[in-house]
């Protein structure tokens, strides 16, 4: 049984029963009843026309629940005439679909719920992981965005700024859990690129390029996380920083500053450093000001400390941290490196400990330990010192 070949086709086989006229909820149930059909007939007779077979059990499907359900009977003259089955056309509605899914009457985390269970092909068990939610939570959240978009057809789909919010929460998704979504996230946004003439879809794939490029070099061997600083630049992947940046340059032409264009931006430079400590922290602090002006948000405001930091010392990152809520996620760590550049190591140890211990993901969190070890180590060893 080829499972990636029954994920990579369930998106095309959604739309044809979509396009037929079946509401998204109900053609999203059928689908996934004709893949557990799909898993218990084909290991012993396995169709020639895999898309098709799809396409014909999963209408039936869908036929069988409509008539069985009185409150749909109005909808019986227009389903009883059902297809000839036979091979289903060639066609890549994945976009369509992320259209679809990412309609403006869902919440940006109820339409990624959504896009990854329809559409990536995850299971609700798999997203609930990657939220850190209960998967009844989770169960409960996509049936809700399921019933938000029963009577939306693809004439009423969301728009490109929902998509792109939609792409980048996939990609970053993508890095993490048991499938990576990231690479087709790339795929589609550029799909999105070729269809559409907006700044803001070359700056979100110029964004996501830059940061795919430096992939290889996020983890060691052993599987935990390898800081910016510290990442081996000869593992970058030159050709796709070289097509970001140039994406990049194109859109930033237009003189039509988007939020993504911005983030692209930052990233372009940290991908131009020969070296972390070549790193133009002080433009990089002039991108931010002006991502701020865009999406005066929490995380900006901090990624933005990070870089006065940098530019200007620990103290002034310091300073820039003294504004912001304390509760921010990831605000204990970049305190903690601060205190640790500024020579407090008790303080600098003690809060790698409290960020480690408020960690989305094991890999941060086993990061994070490591730093605190670290910190505790070296004060240690200068308590003997003292002492010899």
């Amino acid at each position: 049984m080829d499972e990636a070949l029954l994920r990579d086709l369930t998106p095309s086989v959604l739309a044809v029963l979509v396009r037929r006229g079946a509401d998204f909820a109900a053609a999203e149930d059928a689908v996934q009843d004709a893949l557990g059909e799909a898993l218990r007939v084909w290991p012993a007779d396995p169709p020639r026309d895999a898309k098709g077979w799809l396409v014909t059990v999963a209408w039936r499907k869908f036929l069988d629940a409509t008539r069985a359900d009185a409150a749909r009977r109005r909808r019986e003259d227009r389903l009883r005439e059902e297809p000839a089955p036979g091979p289903a056309p060639a066609a890549d509605d994945t976009l369509q679909l992320y259209f679809l899914c990412a309609h403006p009457s869902l919440t940006p985390a109820s339409a990624v719920a959504l896009t990854l269970r329809a559409v990536g092909g995850l299971t609700t068990r798999q997203i609930a992981r990657a939220y850190l939610v209960p998967e009844a939570t989770m169960a409960q959240r996509i049936s809700r965005a399921k019933r938000t978009v029963t009577d939306v057809r693809f004439d009423q789909p969301g728009d490109v700024a929902t998509v792109l919010r939609v792409l980048y929460l996939v990609f970053n998704e993508g890095y993490s859990g048991d499938v990576d979504l990231a690479a087709e996230a790339i795929r589609l946004t550029r799909q999105l690129k070729a269809a559409t003439d907006h700044p803001e879809v070359a700056g979100l794939l110029a964004l996501m390029l830059l940061h795919h490029a430096r992939r290889a070099a996020r983890t060691a061997p052993d599987g935990s996380l390898v800081p910016l600083a510290e990442q081996d630049r000869g593992r970058w992947d030159t050709k796709a920083i070289a097509e970001g940046v140039g994406i990049l340059q194109a859109a930033l032409a237009r003189d039509r500053l988007g939020e993504f264009q911005a983030q692209a931006a930052i990233a372009a430079l940290h991908a131009d450093a020969p070296t972390a400590g070549e790193t133009d922290w002080v433009q990089i602090v002039e991108w931010y000001d002006e991502l701020a002006r865009l999406n005066d948000s929490p995380v900006v405001r901090l990624n933005r400390a990070v870089a006065v930091g940098e530019a200007d010392g620990p103290r002034a990152g310091l300073a820039a941290l003294a504004a912001l809520d304390a509760s921010l996620p990831r605000h204990a760590a970049v305190a903690a490196y601060f205190h640790e550049r500024d020579g407090d190591l008790a303080t600098a140890a003690r809060l790698y400990a409290e960020a480690a211990a408020e960690a989305p993901n094991l890999a941060e969190r086993d990061h994070l330990t490591r730093q605190a070890a670290r910190i505790n180590a070296r004060i240690n060893a200068a308590v003997r010192r003292g002492r010899g």
